[in-house]
């Protein structure tokens, strides 16, 4: 009897632009083969909800998806305020870094890394 293996698609998307620097980050520090990058949203900042985004050890509650190689780690319970979002990176004269595209986001704060849903 075989067993069929079921793949969700990642409720998120990381642009080609963020997922080099995403590399290039796991190999500038470092980062064990076995970690993978959380991706998720914690209470507080200037609209209610900040962001996380960060290399980490799987948890026990956490849902895994893959895109592009990278494995992606988010719990249960943050995909509400994730689904449909992207991961860019943005590289311009006045703002560098990555940036969160949400469709879900009521509000957005000049920051770029808050919001409210």
């Amino acid at each position: 009897m075989s067993e069929s293996i079921t793949e969700i698609k990642s409720p998120i998307s990381i642009s080609s632009s963020a997922l080099k620097q995403l590399e290039r980050l796991r190999t500038e520090n470092n980062v064990p083969e076995d970690y993978g990058l959380r991706v998720g949203v914690k209470g507080g900042g200037c609209s209610g909800f900040s962001y996380v985004l960060g290399f980490d050890e799987q948890k026990e509650n956490d849902q895994i998806f893959s895109i592009e190689g990278i494995k992606i780690l988010m719990e249960k319970a943050h995909g509400i305020y994730l689904i449909g979002m992207e991961v860019d990176w943005l590289e311009g004269l006045n703002n560098r870094g990555f940036t969160f595209n949400n469709p879900n986001a009521s509000e957005t704060c000049g920051c770029g890394t808050s919001f409210s849903a």
